[in-house]
C-alpha cells in the first residue's frame, strides 16, 4: 500500500505568513522539519535562541574537527585518515606529494575526490585528466588510477559504499541549473595519457569489503587507447557552480545539492548575493534536521554563519538537536555589511547517524559546543528594519 506524511498545516499565536521571512517582532525562528527539506516542517517561534544552552554532555554534542593538524603523508590511500564513516560513506582526508607508484581500484562504491590544495595530473582507465584545487572528481567504482601531484595535495574522499553518484533532480529550475552537465570534464587519451604506457611492473591495489588485494602486472594496465560509452570519471571546479537564489528567502542547504550517493547527498556553498527583501532572514535558519546528520568541510573564505572557524576545520552537527547561526552572526540575521557571501564549502549529509574515526577524534576542538554561548548574556532578537514591518 501506498502512504504518505501525516499532513495538516495549523497555525497557533504568533507565526510568520512566510517561513524564514518576516518574524514575529522579538522571535527567533526554528524549523522543525522531515526527510532532511523535503518533508512536513513547521516553523516555530521563540524569544531566545534555539542554541541558547549553557552546557553539554553526551556524545551527541556538536563536534568540530581541525584537519590543518592531521600530518597524513601515508603512501597508499587505502591508509588515509577515516574523519567520519557509517555503512553508505566514508569521509577520508589524504596528503599527496610527488608520485603514486602504483594504482588504486576501489571495489566497494563509486570514489569522489575533492582537491582542497594543490595540483597535479590524473591517470586512469580513461585517460588523462588534470587536477588542481576545489575539484571534485567522480571515480565510478573499480576504475584504476592514480595521481601525479605537482604541488603538494591535500584532498577528501568520499566513498559511496555499495552505490553510485547521480546528479541532483533539478526540477522546475531545468537541467542546466546550478551546473551545466557541459562544464563536466572526462579523461582524455592524450600524449601525457600515451606517453605513461609501458612495460614496467605495476602494482594494482584493489580494495574490497574493507580488506587490500594487490594484483601485480608486467606493463601498465592502463594502457587504453580508445572508449566510447557512458560511464567515465567525471570533473566537476566549484567555480562552474551557479548557485540557485532568491533574493526575498534564504533558501535550505538542499538548494544546493552537487552529487546524490546512496542514502546521503553533498552539496557545495559557493558565494551569492545576500538576500535583498530587509525582512528575509540573511543567515542559516535554526533547524532540528532530525532525520541527517550534517557535516560541513571549509574550504576557503570567509565563513559568515560561523566563529572561529578556518579553512581546512570539520563540523558535523549530529541529527536530534537543534543548530544554527552563531551569536556574532545572528546580529546579522537581517542586515548584512556585505552585499554577498564570500565562501567555499562542501557539505555532507547522511540518512544515517556517522562514526567518528580514530584520526578525527585526535584533532577534535573540545570547546565547539560551546561557541553558541554569548558573550554579555542571552541575546535578544535583532530588530526587523522598519521598511520590512511597515
Amino acid at each position: 500500500m501506498g502512504s504518505e506524511h501525516i499532513s495538516f498545516p495549523r497555525r497557533q499565536g504568533q507565526a510568520s505568513r512566510q517561513a524564514h521571512a518576516d518574524l514575529p517582532d522579538g522571535t527567533f525562528e526554528r524549523e522543525l522539519g522531515k526527510e532532511g527539506f523535503f518533508g512536513p516542517a513547521t516553523m516555530m517561534y521563540h524569544t531566545h535562541p534555539p542554541t541558547g544552552w549553557t552546557s553539554w554532555s553526551g556524545p551527541l554534542r556538536p563536534r568540530a574537527f581541525d584537519l590543518n593538524r592531521i600530518d597524513d603523508h601515508s603512501s597508499s590511500v587505502w591508509d588515509a585518515s577515516v574523519i567520519l564513516h557509517n555503512s553508505s560513506v566514508i569521509m577520508r582526508r589524504w596528503s599527496l606529494s610527488g608520485k603514486m607508484d602504483y594504482l588504486a581500484r576501489n571495489g566497494d562504491g563509486d570514489e569522489l575526490l575533492f582537491i582542497h590544495r594543490g595540483s597535479g595530473d590524473l591517470f586512469c582507465d580513461y585517460g588523462h585528466l588534470p587536477v588542481s584545487q576545489g575539484d571534485y572528481v567522480v571515480l565510478p567504482r573499480s576504475t584504476m588510477w592514480r595521481i601525479e601531484a605537482t604541488s603538494p595535495i591535500d584532498m577528501l574522499l568520499f566513498e559511496c559504499t555499495n552505490g553510485s553518484y547521480r546528479m541532483p533532480e533539478k526540477g522546475m529550475v531545468g537541467r542546466h541549473a546550478v551546473y551545466d552537465a557541459g562544464v563536466l570534464q572526462s579523461p582524455e587519451i592524450n600524449e601525457a595519457f600515451l606517453a605513461q604506457q609501458g612495460n614496467d611492473e605495476w602494482h594494482v591495489k584493489i580494495r574490497r569489503s574493507g580488506e587490500i588485494s594487490t594484483v601485480v602486472y608486467p606493463f601498465n594496465p592502463l594502457d587504453a587507447v580508445g572508449w566510447q560509452g557512458d560511464l567515465a570519471p567525471v570533473k566537476l571546479n566549484v567555480k562552474d557552480i551557479r548557485p540557485l537564489m532568491s533574493h526575498r528567502y534564504h533558501l535550505p542547504p538542499s538548494a544546493h545539492t552537487t552529487w546524490v550517493g546512496n542514502r546521503f547527498v553533498i552539496c557545495t556553498f559557493v558565494p551569492r548575493p545576500f538576500e535583498t527583501d530587509p525582512g528575509a532572514l540573511k543567515v542559516p535558519f535554526f533547524h532540528n534536521n532530525d532525520d541527517y546528520d550534517e557535516v560541513l568541510f571549509y574550504h576557503d573564505g570567509d565563513f559568515f554563519s560561523r566563529d572561529n572557524i578556518e579553512a581546512g576545520m570539520v563540523t558535523w552537527h549530529p541529527c536530534g538537536f537543534t543548530h544554527g547561526p552563531h551569536p556574532k552572526a545572528l546580529q546579522r540575521m537581517f542586515e548584512q555589511p556585505k552585499t554577498m557571501t564570500d565562501e567555499y564549502a562542501v557539505m555532507l549529509d547522511t540518512r544515517d547517524g556517522l562514526k567518528m574515526g580514530e584520526a578525527a577524534a585526535s584533532v577534535e576542538v573540545a570547546e565547539y559546543a560551546d561557541s553558541w554561548k554569548a558573550s554579555g548574556g542571552p541575546l535578544t532578537p535583532p530588530s526587523i528594519p522598519k521598511d520590512a514591518a511597515e
